[in-house]
């Protein structure tokens, strides 16, 4: 029989632990806007003006060179590297929530510095500020979320996460269009002094939510993570569901501690719990998300239509942005139903099918060439689909759940910053790629070649080392990973799930959780398990 030593809580949805949850997931919309609205503001006359150092246009508008255009886009990811590991520290010092509003205040210097920038020094400092908190809160958002969601919606609650971020872009992208026209300053300064707002939202909220049970065990705050947990499934402190819950956690994370130290050392051990091997699993998986190409529609999408010969740019760039929301909801509601496996590899074989189209259709697009720029713009949509429907919102999923308490929040930092040191050289490369420009490869839509080639190592990585968690616990997540594979987790998984303890043995279990007295010395995670 497949236990943890501990019986499984049924799992119903409180709506409290949703409400926590889905609100957490506004931390996506500031990665969203502010990765977003870079694209349009670049191209701004009023912008170019102040920050252009190219020759100037027929209208005698400064130019972005290459080199400046790949500092200016990629140098968030700069900033959200860094923010990411330090993630860390601070979420396990602080705190997830405090965590997190820790680094949006990082955030909102940046806001501030960007906004009233009058040289380029200026605009980039704010855009490193600005990413060491997007960067910090991309990390810890996941973690809480995954940390507090019920175990049978939590791919869709962590789901919501990307989807914040793909609502994000689109109003990025909507205000930017609003803007654009403007002859003052103003042009691009509402567009990102808007974003104090969002920072103030997400603050707000997370002071009045509870703090993770998880972590308040994890720092041995017992009765605080028993009210915290009595609050999100809307029962009393002392009540047997309580209990369970927080005797099966508390279980878990000592066996975590016996076995050995937490170092960022032993994240890359791969004993029993194949921590090495879920640790690369993170990283893997986000950088791959990355290369998957997506980034490339998005900070250079308005350029790269317009040099299609495709007319109002912005427009388009808006339509894929609704593509990018609209999709991600299919997603959502699959996540939990058809499982992530599956649908990560689908996601991956039809993403590398349309940027093949892209790339070779886009090679005869011109101004007159009306039907190759429909094409061009239709398959560019549907791969955004696909990524927005699976390798979007999965990568977070599946980054949140798989990794052990004790190391979590090493683990969820490097993986996110994987994310965005793959997001950074993406974004510093794709101009000397992409631009006919001296010094530059003049690729133009055989871009879409690599990132092609990207999604078949995406499916190759899944296929090998993605495994199926749909409807699992986080602590039985643990014992997938001790006792199966990859390739034969679903049927593992399914195992895990149809196994359940002896009714005598329930009765034994739920009568130590509530009674069990803590002998001096010992915590309660320690008094249960020696009643086990």
């Amino acid at each position: 029989m497949v236990t943890s030593g501990v019986p499984v809580p049924t799992g119903q949805i409180r709506p409290l632990a949703v409400a926590m949850a889905s609100f957490a997931a506004f931390g996506g919309f500031l990665y969203g806007y502010d990765t977003g609205y870079i694209a349009g503001v670049k191209e701004m006359n009023t912008w170019l003006r102040i920050f252009g150092d190219g020759a100037p246009d027929a209208n005698g508008v400064p130019t972005l060179s290459s080199g400046r255009d790949s500092l200016v886009t990629s140098i968030l990811s700069a900033g959200t590297f860094f923010g990411a590991l330090g993630a860390y520290p601070v979420g396990d010092t602080l705190g997830r929530r405090f965590g997190i509003c820790a680094y949006l205040i990082l955030f909102c210097i940046g806001v501030a510095c960007q906004t009233g920038a009058k040289n380029i020094a200026t605009f980039v400092v704010g855009r490193v500020f600005a990413g060491l908190g997007v960067g910090g809160t991309s990390c810890l958002v996941p973690m809480y979320q995954a940390e507090c969601a019920p175990k049978s919606i939590r791919g869709a609650i962590v789901s919501g996460y990307q989807w914040m971020i793909t609502i994000g872009l689109l109003i990025a992208a909507v205000v930017v269009n609003g803007t654009k026209n403007r002859s003052s300053a103003a042009a691009y300064q509402i567009p990102i002094g808007l974003q104090f707002i969002w920072a103030f939202i997400l603050a707000a909220g997370l002071l009045v939510l509870p703090e993770s049970p998880r972590w308040l065990l994890l720092k041995d705050k017992e009765e605080k993570a028993r009210k915290a947990l009595a609050r999100i499934l809307s029962r009393d402190p002392d009540s047997q569901e309580v209990n369970e819950e927080l005797a099966e956690i508390a279980a878990n994370l000592h066996h975590e501690r016996s076995i050995g130290q937490t170092s960022w050392l032993a994240c890359f051990s791969n004993g029993e719990g194949k921590n090495g091997q879920r640790a690369w699993t993170g990283i893997g998986l986000q950088a791959l998300q990355q290369l998957s190409g997506i980034n490339f529609i998005f900070y250079y999408g308005t350029t790269f239509f317009r040099r299609s010969g495709i007319n109002n740019p912005f427009i388009i760039t808006i339509a894929t942005n609704v593509v990018n929301v609209g999709a991600t909801i299919p997603g959502i509601l699959a996540v939990d139903r058809v499982g992530r496996r599956s649908l990560l590899l689908y996601g991956a074989a039809a993403m590398c099918v349309c940027h093949f189209i892209v790339a070779g259709t886009g090679v005869g697009v011109s101004a007159d060439n009306k039907a190759g720029q429909k094409v061009l713009i239709a398959f560019v949509c549907i791969f955004i689909a696909h990524f927005a429907a699976t390798w979007g919102p999965f990568a977070w999923v599946v980054t949140s759940e798989i990794y052990p308490l004790s190391i979590r929040g090493k683990c969820m930092a490097m993986s996110t910053a994987s994310n965005w040191l793959w997001n950074f050289g993406i974004g510093y490369a794709t101009p000397y790629l992409v631009d006919n420009k001296p010094g530059s490869a003049g690729l133009g839509s055989n871009v879409f070649w690599i990132w092609g080639g990207a999604c078949v190592l995406c499916f190759i990585f899944t296929f090998f080392f993605i495994y199926e968690t749909k409807g699992l616990a986080l602590e039985q997540v643990d014992i997938l990973y001790r006792n199966s594979n990859a390739l034969h987790s679903n049927k593992f998984r399914k195992q895990i799930l149809d196994e359940n303890l002896h009714d005598e043995d329930k009765e034994a279990y739920y009568a130590g959780a509530q009674k069990n007295p803590v002998e001096k010395g010992e915590h309660k995670e320690d008094a249960v398990m020696r009643d086990l």
